[in-house]
């Protein structure tokens, strides 16, 4: 049985390194965060949450990440045949990786953003891709550094500035409560991927995702509650998007460990700049924003990430995650 469960284990693990498949699914992945970019608008207009009452969206992402967690270990333990409980071990790993993938990186970003502009939180943000690729090379040693990642994350990066960049969306206004907070929101993102990748070794992927969730959830509700915040308007369509949002984090933030459990960190980071990407595009089709000029910046935007996603990725001639 050990056998059978160990080539299965190394069957699995070749089948995540090939570049296709891993970049198809990494793909997914930020289609489904870039969906919740007009859904989380959806979301607080249903739920009448102001643009601006950021304890209030912190106590909405927490139900959110709450019910995500659920979800992730009610399905993995159907798909197991047996309830996850997480070892003893294990418990000191899921918190370390809750404070940093959901805790801190969503309450900085969504005080950040109350005092900041959308378009260079968004961009701020993206940054994390740079900072993941930096913390996994120069901070834990997990992988070399060199011209042709840099120059890969720099070409993405430029792809990102182009799918937000509206006129007079950037200025010289700087706040450490406004941008200095999207900027520990990225860090937060790039530690915590690299510490899915070093617990991934020893960890069940979906449970260190879905026990994170529920307690980063339940932190961030709390601390909402105790700030003052109060949803009070509930209807069934605000429910039903409350509902999409928790399984787009559940499913993407479990594929997304999975990938980074088997692939190289900067192999799948880099695949994060088409995140907005993304979010533009669906919000032109759902909110429709700017539907001509969105297309044109799109189509622009997604040539420069993807150079910038295969340049990081090619090595001798192929797209190699070895």
């Amino acid at each position: 049985m050990a056998d059978l469960a160990q080539q299965q284990n190394s069957k699995k693990a070749l089948l995540l390194k090939k570049p296709f498949v891993s970049a198809l699914l990494a793909v997914v992945c930020c289609a489904l965060w870039g969906s919740a970019f007009p859904f989380i608008k959806l979301g607080y207009n249903e739920f009448n949450i102001p643009s601006q009452d950021w304890k209030t969206q912190i106590l909405f992402a927490g139900i959110r990440f709450f019910i995500a967690g659920v979800l992730v270990i009610l399905l993995g333990s159907v798909v197991s045949k047996r309830f996850l409980i997480p070892k003893k071990s294990s418990v000191k790993n899921i918190l370390t990786l809750s404070v940093f993938q959901t805790i801190l990186q969503y309450v900085f970003f969504y005080i950040g953003l109350a005092h900041t502009t959308g378009t260079k939180g968004a961009v701020l943000n993206s940054t994390s891709v740079f900072f993941t690729v930096l913390v996994s090379a120069l901070i834990f040693k997990q992988e070399k550094l060199n011209a042709k990642k840099i120059a890969g994350c720099v070409i993405g990066f430029a792809g990102t500035v182009l799918i937000n960049f509206t006129q007079g969306g950037f200025d010289g206004n700087v706040s450490f409560s406004g941008e200095g907070f999207i900027i520990i929101c990225s860090l937060s993102y790039a530690f915590s991927c690299v510490l899915i990748k070093i617990y991934g070794k020893k960890e069940n992927p979906v449970i260190l995702s879905g026990y994170q969730f529920m307690a980063g959830g339940f932190v961030m509700s709390v601390f909402a509650l105790i700030t003052g915040a109060r949803i009070e308007n509930y209807t069934f369509k605000g429910l039903l998007i409350l509902f999409y949002l928790a399984v787009l984090s559940a499913v993407a933030y479990t594929l997304w460990g999975i990938l980074l459990k088997y692939n190289h960190v900067s192999k799948i980071a880099v695949f994060g700049f088409m995140t907005p990407v993304f979010g533009c595009v669906f919000s032109a089709l759902i909110l429709r924003e700017n539907v001509i000029d969105s297309l044109i910046k799109t189509v622009i935007s997604l040539l420069l990430v993807c150079a910038g996603i295969i340049l990081v990725n090619y090595k001798k001639g192929d797209l190699n995650y070895d």
